[in-house]
């Protein structure tokens, strides 16, 4: 858990654009998520490893089952890690504030929602970041399952598996492999630094291409 702390914390003073770089630079693809679910609070970055969720609607559902069955998924929630949903639904909330409140209360870091949140003002208050694509009052109740906890899931193109690590910021959604996270973290902070060396020549009166040639990045 320290690692993964230690792995958190180093990722998240990245921002999203120089590790994108980074990972196209190393030949990785669909890592990008889709430009449309963006953040409940722009200002807050999201950055840890992920668990994932996957479901299925099913309107012929009892609600007691619903709910039995989302919060089992909520007492599974791990510490420290980013709740990542496949709802494989457009119409109905995938998070609203009892839920957030448990996972907060669990040491979640915040999650990601291939659909739709509700409980939004709650959720502003209580600093829980949730990535989504719309809001709407319909609940899970008679509505829908989970078939995977812990799974590989897609969302957009992007193959997310468990473990792997995710970074939010203004410009969006990164996924990071799980495998690979301690490398691509340390080219992404040797390019900062190189980013701000270029910085200042331009600040300073140098042709950007000039800079360009002499850094290797721009």
């Amino acid at each position: 858990m320290v690692e993964l702390q230690s792995l958190t914390d180093e990722l998240g003073k990245c921002y999203t654009g120089v590790v994108h770089d980074i990972l196209r630079k190393e030949g990785f693809r669909n890592f990008t998520l889709p430009s449309d679910i963006t953040p409940l609070l722009p200002d807050q970055i999201l950055c840890g490893p992920v668990f994932t969720i996957e479901g299925r609607v099913d309107e012929t559902a009892d609600g007691h089952q619903t709910l039995l069955e989302w919060t089992g998924l909520l007492s599974k929630a791990k510490s420290g890690h980013v709740w990542v949903s496949q709802p494989h639904d457009r119409t109905i909330a995938h998070m609203g504030e009892l839920s957030s409140e448990t996972l907060i209360s669990k040491g979640v870091l915040g999650c990601v929602v291939d659909g739709g949140i509700r409980d939004t003002h709650f959720l502003k208050k209580q600093g829980f970041q949730a990535w989504r694509r719309f809001h709407t009052p319909r609940d899970v109740v008679g509505q829908w399952l989970p078939t995977g906890f812990d799974v590989d899931i897609i969302i957009g193109d992007v193959l997310i598996q468990p473990g792997d690590f995710l970074l939010g910021d203004l410009d969006g959604l990164v996924r990071v492999p799980k495998a690979h996270i301690a490398e691509i973290t340390k080219k992404s902070i040797k390019a900062m630094q190189t980013e701000n060396k270029v910085r200042t020549a331009i600040l300073a009166g140098t042709d950007p291409q000039a800079a360009y040639l002499k850094y290797g990045k721009f």
